[in-house]
């Protein structure tokens, strides 16, 4: 559970700061700030204060995090790939802004429930070497983003173009959680029939055998 907490945590950090240092350029292309009244400043405030109460808000979900968590991160990682598709399709720049806020809030949501679940399964000595290793393979996959989507050397793409591969690359996170975590809550069903069953013989069993001591007893009399 720790090695895919922690694969998330890297991989969809990789593509939320791609998305956080390109975003100012999308925005920029569907409304230039030389010909129309903009409000990224504001919108940007507001995603700051929307990711601070999803964090907030984490605590009062009562939520078994160790068979569910997995499902959620799949869940949350689609909506976040559904966000960046609206950004790339839409001409909208409101439609834009409304997809940022959602992208950043979920992203924040997940962020500090894995931050949770990967510190409960170690010890307090191997906190600055997880996150640290964590955030360092962020920055590998983030620079391998920017070389192959971004850069002239690479396929160099446009701003919109780049939002529908950042979005195909959530859509990859999210497909990969929800398959995982739909084969383990499938995993744990067969395993509680299967215990609810040896249980049920065993029960079965002991009372036969109960059944059979009295009948001996029976009949010696």
């Amino acid at each position: 559970k720790l090695l895919y907490w922690s694969l998330w945590w890297a991989l969809a950090t990789a593509g939320f700061n791609q998305v956080l240092n390109y975003i100012q350029v999308l925005w920029d292309f569907r409304a230039p700030s030389h010909s129309s009244a903009v409000y990224n400043g504001a919108v940007e405030a507001i995603a700051t204060f929307l990711s601070s109460v999803t964090s907030f808000v984490v605590q009062y979900m009562k939520i078994n995090w160790d068979v569910f968590g997995e499902l959620a991160l799949g869940i949350f990682s689609a909506i976040d790939a559904g966000s960046l598709f609206l950004m790339h399709f839409t001409t909208n720049i409101w439609a834009c802004y409304a997809g940022y806020l959602i992208f950043k809030a979920c992203y924040m949501l997940l962020i500090t429930i894995a931050t949770f679940q990967i510190a409960v399964n170690l010890s307090m000595e191997r906190y600055a070497l997880m996150f640290g290793f964590n955030n360092f393979v962020a920055l590998v996959m983030q620079t391998i983003l920017t070389i192959v989507v971004v850069d002239s050397k690479g396929l160099g793409l446009n701003i919109v173009t780049q939002f529908l591969i950042y979005g195909s690359y959530f859509a990859i996170i999210a497909g990969v959680f929800l398959i995982r975590s739909l084969c383990m809550l499938v995993s744990s069903k067969c395993e509680r029939k299967i215990a609810r069953s040896c249980k049920e013989h065993l029960n079965h069993a002991e009372h036969e055998s109960k059944e059979q001591i009295v009948t001996g007893c029976t009949t010696r009399m």
